[in-house]
């Protein structure tokens, strides 16, 4: 089962390391610290970086009870785990928004919202996903275990090699997006509004 210490201890492993037990190894409190302080930058950004299908939420969103100042009607809070937002709709059908700190603004009474979370549980997450933490960890470790620059830039290319790969077979996963607007074809094939 993968957790945030072994993606960790595998990264050190591939840079000849060794490994840590948990964030706080007395045995090895530099790499531990090390780990601790980097691990959950690399996490996030990595989970933002694409809409993985492990990582991905569906909620139905009321209106805050205070309205925008001004320009539009309503204003809802982002769920606190909400590190992307993929899509915003109301009865079906994609709406206009904006996105002010961590509000969405729209013209909708109520809204559905599809997002990206904050995933920290990586024993949920795809085997893909997993292997490229480790070699994300492992790429932004390397200078400072090894001390050598072209070990950093071999496994970050390594890397950035596995990233194309895993976003193009997670997003196989998904049938294609439709283009253009959904309310105006609706209509057209007489499903009106």
């Amino acid at each position: 089962m993968a957790t945030g210490v072994s993606i960790c201890s595998n990264a050190l492993l591939m840079l000849g390391a060794q490994t840590i037990n948990s964030f706080t190894d007395s045995d090895n409190i530099d790499r531990a610290k090390l780990c601790s302080n980097l691990y959950p930058t690399v996490r996030d950004d990595l989970i933002r970086a694409h809409p993985w299908n492990c990582c991905v939420k569906r909620i139905r969103l009321a209106p805050n009870a205070t309205a925008p100042a001004f320009g539009l009607a309503y204003a809802f809070q982002m769920p606190s785990d909400c590190i992307r937002i993929m899509e915003v709709t109301s009865r079906n059908y994609q709406i206009d928004y904006k996105v002010e700190g961590r509000s969405i603004l729209c013209d909708e009474a109520a809204i559905d919202l599809r997002y990206v979370f904050k995933n920290q549980d990586e024993s949920t997450w795809d085997s893909s996903l997993v292997s490229l933490a480790t070699l994300a960890m492992a790429a932004r470790l390397a200078y400072s275990v090894t001390q050598s620059a072209s070990m950093e830039q071999s496994r970050m290319q390594e890397f950035q090699m596995a990233l194309r790969v895993a976003k193009a077979v997670d997003g196989q996963e998904e049938p294609p997006e439709t283009m253009g607007d959904e309310r105006l074809l609706a209509a057209r094939m007489g499903g009106g509004w």
